[in-house]
């Protein structure tokens, strides 16, 4: 089972195509931080991309439509 869901993650995002590029641009702004910190206190991911799955999820991140 994938954490966040794929469903879950719809309800915040309506385009599957939209969450797919917030989250890899997400991860490509995280792998260039020094210190990786995120919006997540712990995050269950070790990956970026999972990471910023999770921030989507949280709510840590301002989509603007």
């Amino acid at each position: 089972m994938l954490y966040p869901s794929i469903d879950s993650l719809l309800k915040k995002i309506d385009s599957k195509y939209s969450l797919v590029t917030i989250s890899a641009q997400r991860a490509r702004a995280l792998q260039e931080q020094e210190d990786r910190t995120s919006g997540v206190n712990k995050p269950v991911s070790k990956k970026n991309v999972g990471v910023a799955l999770e921030e989507i999820q949280e709510g840590y991140l301002n989509i603007k439509a």
